[in-house]
């Protein structure tokens, strides 16, 4: 897979890492607009405190995006902070542009000190293995725990000129909807305005990062960064997200996010199928978030789905002790096409029938509260042993 125009990327080995590349650069040719969404964890990462103040003093321009694997530069102080300006500084100098236009993202363990050199000491290898087709060598250094790389593209047509948006991704654990929930970079060649990509990429985040589920948590670095470099040749996208042209691009930009939410749960540490869970009926869409969510980090909805076993009887505690308001009379819960509880009772079913349906790799679940119009939707993978597996031997 090639870049779209105005992009090269390369990964490499920086040694942050025992044996695996650790070390991503993105570069825009000739600039580009942006717009980033970050983590509301408070224990802000060096690298999220230092793009989220630079995108602002640059005025929603970047040159480059560098990140690294193996060490999250997360509480770690002034140091920390020091470090990751080193490195911003270095790759502007090679880069030769404003430190400002520099976007930095790091992911690993919290509270290990950036071997900053070690970056340093790499970056002309980064620049000088850029390519237009560095996507997969990119998409592999960024990696922590997950099984393999994330990449999705697709096309948009705007002015009659067609353009493409790729997008990159991280992520396997600490993933649940809180802004971005991960590692992400999104590149179009599209032409529109930094006001625009905000209300965009909020827009594509709202129905994807943020509609999935591995296991509560999120991190302190989580990113999502989208870049256009304006090569499509379309006129400036400036207005609002139905201006002519705009929704064929908010189509392709809210795909590719989608794509990735979907490889970062179905590669969620350990998980083995993914529930797609929509609780409609609610009586407002917080009540609809409050509901999906309890029931999507339940342990013991997210085991009994690992064990292919259809305890809707968990499904419904959860939902029981989520805070939303509702008449458990009117509750309805289904998995696929068949119906497991109406009206609040147990519905006439076969057990073997509801069980083939929760050993699929996707298992659809309907939750109706019988309360208003409201609905959510999220994608929530399973918890098995090799998530404590992964976490018990993280650091090791």
């Amino acid at each position: 897979m090639r870049l779209p125009r105005g992009f090269t990327a390369s990964g490499i080995r920086a040694g942050i890492r025992k044996k695996r590349p650790d070390l991503g650069l993105i570069v825009a040719e000739d600039g580009a607009n942006a717009a980033a969404v970050f983590t509301r964890n408070r224990f802000l990462a060096a690298p999220v405190v230092l793009s989220q103040a630079a995108l602002k003093k640059s005025r929603g321009r970047v040159k480059a995006a560098v990140i690294n694997a193996g060490c999250a530069n997360a509480v770690t102080g002034k140091p920390g902070m020091d470090a990751a300006r080193r490195v911003r500084s270095r790759a502007a100098e090679l880069l030769g542009c404003d430190p400002n236009q520099i976007f930095l993202a790091s992911t690993g363990v919290i509270g290990t000190p950036l071997p900053d050199d070690k970056i340093r000491e790499a970056l002309p290898d980064s620049v000088a293995r850029l390519s237009a087709g560095g996507v997969e060598a990119f998409s592999h250094a960024i990696l922590t725990t997950d099984v393999g790389p994330k990449v999705a593209q697709a096309t948009f047509t705007l002015d009659g000129k067609r353009g493409r948006i790729v997008g990159v991704a991280k992520g396997a654990g600490m993933i649940h909807p809180n802004m971005a929930t991960m590692l992400g970079f999104i590149m179009t060649d599209a032409a529109a305005t930094p006001a625009f990509l905000r209300t965009a990429l909020r827009t594509a985040v709202e129905e994807s990062f943020n509609c999935i589920s591995v296991d509560g948590d999120t991190s302190t670095n989580d990113t999502v960064l989208l870049m256009a470099s304006g090569k499509a040749g379309n006129a400036e996208l400036t207005g609002t997200l139905s201006a002519a042209g705009a929704p064929d691009f908010i189509r392709a930009l809210t795909q590719v996010c989608k794509d990735l939410a979907w490889m970062i749960v179905r590669d969620g540490e350990g998980a083995t199928r993914v529930m797609e869970l929509e609780v409609r009926g609610a009586r407002n869409e917080r009540d609809a978030r409050l509901a999906a969510h309890a029931i999507g980090t339940s342990p013991l909805v997210k085991t009994a789905l690992h064990g292919g076993d259809p305890n809707w009887g968990r499904i419904l505690a959860a939902l029981g002790r989520s805070g939303v308001r509702f008449a458990p009379r009117r509750i309805g819960l289904s998995v696929g096409s068949i119906v497991l509880v109406r009206d609040g009772e147990p519905a006439v079913y076969r057990e073997k029938d509801a069980a083939r349906v929760f050993s699929r790799e996707r298992v659809p679940v309907i939750v109706d509260l019988g309360a208003g119009t409201a609905m959510a939707t999220l994608l929530v993978s399973d918890l098995g042993h090799d998530y404590v597996s992964l976490n018990t031997d993280y650091r090791s």
